[in-house]
This record gives structure tokens, C-alpha cells and sequence, in this order.
């Protein structure tokens, strides 16, 4: 059966202040159509900016997840986005009067309740998920932080999180259904932080719109009263702070016994959530943050894009192929007797290419080049390279078919061994740096294992529209 897009049925608002800019909002919820996605729209704001909720977007991660087009930001998305993806909602324009979404009370339940309220309405178009069919992963040594997408036909998440502490200590949660856990079991798990980094987090000019009532603050330090009376009064709370017996400031009881790992789950929905689209895979994850999850979105989003532009020219799936000849055709503007790849069998789209060319002995250079000594041109070498590396360019150039790819300077090129009919050049491409629209590329030509050739070259973007004038 056929998953339909979902967004809700009439819009519905929210207000109160921002954790961590200590701002006034009301943010509306609205209908969007279909395939529109997930946007934040600053309406206090000239023209109404909008701002895709996608991770090319993210300008900032201290201790939260800020998103911004131009000088339009939104700070602190990611427990909005983590309500929209639980209740598998795909369209929706979010209207802001402010910088910052309320926090409400530390959780999703304030952007959970006010969606349900609107009624979640299905759309004729299908989901357009993200199936993960080979396993993604997230390694950083210094943090010790492991992200991993495994290949399933659902999604679940599990997670781990160890803070060496006495009044948390080392919790684990595993969501493995979103209609039947999320609601109850997540959307209501707080946005946590330890006592010592309160002061730590009000210098850096964050939390101003901190309280108990929108955190759990886990103690991890003695204050004195003194201390703890000059906190309140630097995060402007009237009530007074005490330390407590259960190792929460005031005693806050927990909603869950590990309430902390539950939120490190909604916070991961949240930032995974700017994937764009949505996920079937496993996620565990080993003491995740923002700065982690959002690398790891750019990993799945990247992949995302991928296999969006291999549907679009690959019509027939292949094993072992990326595009055969006929994608190829509908990529490169080259035709007969110049298409010089057969094949691309891996990519990594804005990092690496591996293509196939096939030498035949029917190739039409042959007959003079060399009468009895066949051997093909270093210049069409290169030129294969080229070709490749245009096809490792389609992800880099926003609307590749109205683009060429031309090329404006090959360096050290070198020619190791002749390439005659019967070999098959192995064509590697990788992207050295992109400034613009212009490209520095390496490439290097293989045959039976062995260097064949090998050059650098730079390749610049040109429409097609003004490379048609300057030929008249």
C-alpha cells in the first residue's frame, strides 16, 4: 500500500518565549501543498523569508539547532522538526513573529498537542522516503560519538548516552514504532543540562529564557544558596533554587526514569528531520549532540540527493551500475563518435567517480592513429577523464541541464603506459576544491591495475543560453 504525503487541515498557533534568546513568539502552523516540504517563514521579517528546514540551512549547533537563508535565522528548530517528523507530517509552513520557536515546556508536547488540534490530513501525492540500503556511518575519536543508519524497512532508533555523572549515569531508549511511541513515550521527554554548565551557558549569552519549568537540571556540583540565589537571579527566576535529595535542582521528579536518553531521541528525530524527506532505516547512536546528528543528516541527505539524481537518469536499476550508457546519454551533451565513458560504477556525489570505457578495436581513431600500431590518443584519455568528471559535477551545479561543464586549464598531465584495443581504462575522478563555480578536479586513467595516465584540470560553469551567444 501506498503511503500518501500528509499535512494538517487548518492552521493553529502557539506563543511564549524562546529558551535560549529569552524572546517573545507566536508561531503558526498552516497548510502546505503537496511536495512543498517543511518551512519556517519569519513573517516580522520584509518579503516573509523562507526558510527550508534542510540541513544545507543549519548555520549554528550550540545546544541547539539553528537554521538561517540569508540574515533570516530561527533558533533552536529541532524540537518543532522532531513534532512534525513524529506525527510523519511532510508539508507545512511554520509562521514566526521572532527568531526563536516557545519552548514550551522543554519537550515536543506543546507542538504535538497544537498539530493534533489542526487534524493530520492525508494528500493524493506518496511519500517520498529514503530507503537505506547500505549501512551509513558517523565516527568521531575525540568524543567518542557513533552514529549508524542500517538497512531496514521501518523506522526504529536507539540510543546510548554516558555522562560519567552519579545522578544520570549511562541510559539507553530504543523508539521502534513512531505511530504507536512517539506521542506518548517521547514528545514529552525534556531538554536537559547538568548545574555546572548553567553559568556557563547564560556568559555565552544562551538559556535567557531558561527556568525549571522548561529544563531538567541535573545536579552535578554543590551551591551554596548564595550561588544558587545569584543563578536565579542572573536567568531572572522569582522562585527560589535549592539543591535537593534526588540529584534534580528542586527536586523535579522525572517523567520517565530515563528521561534524558528519551530526549536525546526527539532531538535526533528533530535534526534528522532536515534529511528533507523521511527515513527508513535503524539508527544507533552512541552519545549524540547536535554538532554530531546534523553531520550525520549532511551524510543521509547527501545520500538522499544521490539516489534522486540516479532515478532521474537510470531508469532501469542495475547491479553493480550507477548509469549505464543510455543514463549516460541523458547526462552529457557529447554524442557519436565522441561519448568516450561507458559506464559509471561508483560515485560519491562532490567527492569521488569511478567510470568505465571500454577500448574496442572498432573505434574509429584507430585507423590512423597508428596504421599497424594501434594505440589510443593521450588526448582522448584526458578527454574520457573529463567526461567522467562532468558526471561527478551534477550534484555541485543547481539546474545541470541548462549547464555545460567547459574546461579551462589540464595540468601535469603524464602518460605511463600505452592504451590499445582490448583494454578497459578504469576512469577516477576526484574533487579537489570548488570555489564558485569553478572546479579543480584530479583524475587518473588505469588499466590491468596499472597508471596509464594521470591530470589535473579545471572545469567552470557555463549556461548554456550565454554559451550559444558568444558562438554567434
Amino acid at each position: 500500500m501506498v503511503e500518501k504525503q500528509r499535512t494538517i487541515a487548518k492552521p493553529v498557533t502557539v506563543s511564549g518565549i524562546g529558551i535560549h534568546t529569552g524572546t517573545q513568539c507566536t508561531m503558526t502552523f498552516k497548510p502546505a501543498p503537496e511536495n512543498y516540504g517543511i518551512r519556517f517563514i519569519r513573517v516580522d521579517l520584509g518579503g516573509n523569508p523562507e526558510i527550508p528546514a534542510i540541513v544545507e540551512n543549519v548555520v549554528d549547533v550550540s545546544r541547539g539547532t539553528t537554521i538561517a537563508v540569508g540574515e533570516a535565522k530561527v533558533h533552536t528548530v529541532e524540537h518543532v522538526l522532531a513534532a512534525v517528523y513524529g506525527l510523519k507530517i511532510d508539508n507545512l509552513k511554520i509562521e514566526l513573529d521572532g527568531i526563536e520557536p516557545p519552548i514550551g515546556d522543554g519537550s515536543a508536547k506543546l507542538y504535538v498537542d497544537a498539530l493534533l488540534e489542526a487534524e493530520i490530513v492525508e494528500q493524493e501525492a506518496p511519500k517520498d522516503y529514503l530507503v537505506i540500503d547500505q549501512t551509513v556511518m558517523y565516527h568521531d575519536e575525540e568524543r567518542g560519538i557513533d552514529i549508524v543508519a542500517l538497512p531496514l524497512d521501518d523506522f526504529r532508533i536507539t540510543i546510548m548516552i554516558d555522562y560519567n555523572n552519579p545522578a544520570l549515569g549511562s541510559q539507553h531508549s530504543s523508539l521502534f514504532s513512531l505511530e504507536k511511541e512517539f506521542i506518548t513515550e517521547y514528545s514529552t521527554a525534556r531538554t536537559f543540562c547538568f548545574l555546572s554548565e548553567v553559568e556557563q551557558l547564560v556568559n555565552q549569552n544562551l538559556i535567557k529564557g531558561g527556568d525549571i519549568d522548561n529544563a531538567v537540571v541535573i545536579v552535578d556540583r554543590k551551591l551554596s544558596d548564595e550561588e544558587l540565589n545569584n543563578l536565579a537571579q542572573k536567568l531572572n527566576i522569582k522562585h527560589p533554587l535549592f539543591l535537593g535529595e534526588n540529584g534534580i535542582l528542586n527536586n523535579e521528579t522525572l517523567r520517565f526514569k530515563n528521561e534524558p536518553a528519551r530526549h536525546k531521541v526527539l532531538d535526533l528525530i528533530g535534526d534528522l528531520a532536515l534529511i528533507g524527506v523521511p527515513l527508513k532505516a535503524q539508527i544507533l547512536a552512541a552519545r549524540p549532540g547536535h554538532k554530531a546528528n546534523v553531520e550525520f543528516a549532511r551524510m543521509i541527505r547527501k545520500l538522499y540527493q544521490q539516489k534522486k539524481l540516479e532515478k532521474k537518469y537510470q531508469f532501469i536499476k542495475k547491479e553493480g551500475v550507477v548509469f549505464d550508457a543510455n543514463a549516460i546519454l541523458r547526462i552529457l551533451p557529447h554524442r557519436y563518435p565522441f561519448v568516450l565513458v561507458d559506464k559509471i560504477v561508483d560515485l560519491k556525489m562532490g567527492e569521488k567517480v569511478v567510470g568505465i570505457k571500454n577500448v574496442t578495436i572498432n573505434e574509429p581513431y584507430f585507423q590512423g592513429h597508428f596504421p599497424g600500431q594501434m594505440v589510443m590518443p593521450g588526448v582522448l584519455i584526458i578527454e574520457a577523464l573529463a567526461q567522467t568528471s562532468g558526471i561527478l559535477l551534477l550534484n555541485s551545479i543547481p539546474d545541470f541541464d541548462n549547464n555545460l561543464v567547459y574546461f579551462m586549464a589540464i595540468n601535469n598531465a603524464k602518460f605511463r603506459r600505452p592504451v590499445v584495443p582490448g583494454d578497459q581504462l578504469i576512469l577516477e575522478v576526484e574533487l579537489v576544491n570548488q570555489r564558485s563555480k569553478t572546479f579543480t578536479m584530479k583524475g587518473r586513467a588505469i588499466v590491468d591495475g596499472n597508471l596509464a595516465a594521470e591530470a589535473e584540470f579545471m572545469a567552470a560553469i557555463v549556461p548554456k543560453e550565454e554559451s550559444q551567444k558568444s558562438q554567434k
